[in-house]
């Protein structure tokens, strides 16, 4: 008997589509983790302060999370997707006004605007992605999308890092990669504000004949949901974290340079687009829960490595980490919406709060501000090790449905 393929034939096109968007919040997101060095050489502020950038974008996602979701239940994918460009944009062009600032928060401002764009458009694609196709290759399909998702983040550490930390810029010059971002992203909302894309509808159920909401319904009669939306809340705890963290803590224990820095990074997010790739074709082949137990002990062991101080070996465990957490978000996704069918979009929307991890980085700041550069890896260490307990309780299930 044959594999499904990727995706089927009548949706071929909006795959492509939908797939080309990972890469823009990708970039979105990584060019976040160098602007947060950019800004402390710049403006002379700390690690903790600097931490501000992501709670603010993140803060934009869990703000407007269920606002998206509401949005897309009622006027669908495609009109999710234009306005979180839209938002998205706009954000990046109001870096213009922000440099004629100068000052912080106003930068801030214009990164909520961004959160708030992107959160629309991970809504409505990260679900929409698991829908073209067969429901058995839903998680493998949504980790080659977000494949992309790690190409795009390479890109913005390599171009961004040599372009702030170079030194042939000047101070405020953050401006020019968001203008170009800000005019390119607005372009493709146009894009896409005059294509069609096909609205997946699901049979009513019975379900959907119970009295409530449908946040409701997904606290109280799925268990396994909610268990995933704790796991996604702590790997992207973990995930954002590390980045966020990775070029201070490397510089800060004297190894590299801001420079090369950004250029290591960019070779942990290398292996980090290799393994959503890898990750795709694996689970062709194996289970996803089995995949992502696998996976969840590799993040374990390297964090443990690097709590264990032993030089710049802690380094080498940061990036093969990488490769381990890939396939996390993609996959814990898929498998938290697996069955919901009526309630997916509400259930995305929930999902997509779980970017306010990203404040875990403040927590990481702290620490390392007040302790030494090592200790704050307890942090995401535990959000690796919930996605652990996760995969564990869907690997058991399985067994018990096979016996």
């Amino acid at each position: 008997m044959n594999k499904p393929g990727l995706t089927n034939k009548q949706y071929v096109v909006p795959f492509v589509l939908i797939t080309s968007l990972f890469f823009l919040w990708g970039f979105a997101r990584a060019i976040l983790d160098v602007l947060n060095k950019h800004f402390q050489n710049t403006l002379d502020i700390s690690i903790t302060e600097s931490s501000l950038i992501q709670v603010t974008t993140y803060l934009g996602y869990f703000l407007t999370a269920i606002p998206a979701g509401w949005f897309i239940n009622r006027h669908g994918y495609r009109l999710g997707v234009v306005v979180g460009l839209m938002l998205f944009g706009l954000g990046s062009l109001l870096f213009i006004p922000c440099a004629a600032m100068n000052t912080f928060y106003a930068f801030l401002g214009a990164l909520f605007v961004i959160g708030c764009g992107l959160v629309f458009l991970e809504t409505a694609a990260n679900p929409y992605v698991t829908e073209l196709g067969e429901r058995a290759t839903a998680t493998s399909r949504l980790n080659f999308s977000q494949s992309f998702n790690g190409l795009g983040s390479l890109f913005a550490t390599f171009v961004m890092g040599q372009f702030f930390f170079g030194g042939h810029v000047a101070d405020n010059h953050a401006v020019i990669p968001y203008t170009v971002l800000g005019i390119l992203v607005l372009i493709i909302a146009l894009v896409f504000s005059r294509v069609s894309l096909p609205e997946i509808r699901h049979e009513e159920t019975e379900e959907d004949k119970i009295k409530g909401t449908r946040i409701m319904k997904l606290f109280r009669r799925h268990p396994m949901f909610v268990f995933g939306l704790l796991a996604l809340l702590a790997y992207e705890v973990a995930e954002i974290s590390i980045n966020s963290y990775f070029i201070n803590f490397v510089t800060g224990q004297g190894w590299l340079n801001d420079n090369m820095a950004s250029i290591v990074l960019t070779v942990a997010l290398a292996f980090f687009m290799v393994g959503r790739f890898v990750g795709s074709w694996v689970m062709r082949r194996v289970r996803a829960e089995k995949t992502l137990l696998v996976c969840a002990m590799g993040s374990v062991g390297c964090m443990v490595c690097v709590l264990l101080d032993i030089g710049r070996v802690s380094m080498i465990a940061i990036c093969c980490n990488y490769l381990f957490e890939a396939i996390m978000f993609p996959t814990i996704f898929s498998l938290a919406l697996d069955g919901l069918g009526n309630l997916k979009k509400s259930a995305a929307s929930l999902l997509m709060m779980t970017p306010i991890g990203g404040c875990g980085f403040l927590l990481m700041g702290l620490i390392a501000d007040g302790s030494n550069l090592v200790i704050p890896f307890l942090i995401p260490f535990f959000g690796y090790f919930i996605v652990l307990l996760f995969a564990s309780e869907l690997t058991r299930k399985h067994r018990e449905v096979k016996v």
